[in-house]
């Protein structure tokens, strides 16, 4: 009997631990499970809305860029790469992308320039200079349309302020949005005026974060303001010329308002960017198929100049 109860009692002894392994590693595998449930519960709504607005007329959008169809008809015909060939053909075409690459170097070389300009400028303690900043930030809050309507009257050869000022000055003023040549610099010069506050604003953030003991180190060593300029300021405004580069980059392919206000895409497609293209192709002439293709090489254009700049910041732009 008694040997029967010492068995047992280390039967017992052996089992606990075990059983409590078990409960341990039982545990832990609900808790990963809840948590892993839980990141599901937060992250699924914001999937399921990024597949319905983002991905799926993604995928419809190269879907309808093999078709020809006219936005009414209830049949689509397959065309295959039929809109692809037309474009890579089409002289129109060619031009268009000429005028978005015109147009995004200017706008993004104007404003970044300008706002680092400004930004030095206003990097001061004075007194007014917080009215100074609010006054070149105000026209990036305005709407591209407002904008546009504001300069059409300002550049109008006959009455407008621009006019006037020439006239003052004893010249005649072009009419700068119906000249072949000229309307393209108006609409860069009218962008830029109106983005030039963003760059402004956040060139200012970055030079505010510059440490001082960088400038003094440099003082002591007897470089000038512009040694200083060069060995300092740019290289530490390298994260925010790279984030400035990539946003007004994207911003200047999706310029539509602007254009459409100022030019209507003219004089003789002067001014018609790609994205106006697209807009012409599918609510002007009523060509889906085309208006897609056209909207699969913009997509392709910047995803490989957002790769090329995401390639350079990391190579050449220090974040110490």
């Amino acid at each position: 009997m008694e040997r029967s109860l010492k068995v047992l009692e280390q039967q017992r002894t052996v089992a606990t631990p075990v059983r409590s392994d078990e409960q341990a590693a039982a545990s832990r595998l609900r808790r990963i499970l809840g948590e892993r449930l839980l990141f599901v519960l937060f992250v699924a709504p914001n999937l399921l809305l990024l597949a319905v607005f983002t991905y799926w007329p993604l995928v419809v959008n190269v879907y309808l860029s093999f078709q020809q169809w006219d936005l009414i008809s209830p049949v689509k015909v397959f065309v295959g790469l039929e809109n692809y060939r037309f474009l890579l053909g089409d002289r129109d075409f060619h031009e268009v992308l000429r005028n978005t690459v015109v147009y995004t170097a200017g706008t993004v070389g104007g404003t970044l320039v300008l706002g680092l300009l400004f930004a030095l400028l206003l990097d001061q303690r004075l007194r007014g200079i917080a009215l100074a900043r609010s006054v070149v930030f105000a026209p990036y809050v305005l709407s591209g349309a407002a904008v546009g309507i504001f300069w059409v009257n300002m550049l109008n050869p006959r009455f407008g302020v621009v006019g006037q000022v020439a006239s003052w000055l004893g010249t005649v003023s072009p009419d700068w949005l119906n000249h072949p040549r000229l309307a393209m610099v108006a609409v860069i010069l009218v962008s830029i005026w109106k983005t030039v506050g963003f760059a402004t604003i956040v060139y200012l953030a970055g030079l505010q974060r510059i440490p001082q003991e960088l400038y003094e180190a440099a003082m002591v060593d007897g470089a000038g303001a512009l040694a200083r300029f060069r060995a300092v300021t740019l290289p530490q405004l390298g994260p925010t010329t790279l984030f400035l580069v990539v946003v007004s980059t994207i911003a200047s392919f999706q310029a539509f308002d602007l254009i459409k206000v100022l030019t209507n895409g003219g004089p003789v497609n002067a001014t018609t960017t790609l994205l106006f293209y697209i807009w012409e192709q599918g609510f002007v002439a009523f060509n889906a198929g085309r208006a897609a293709a056209a909207s699969v090489f913009l997509f392709v254009i910047l995803a490989i100049i957002s790769l090329l700049q995401v390639r350079i910041g990391e190579r050449r732009v220090s974040y110490d």
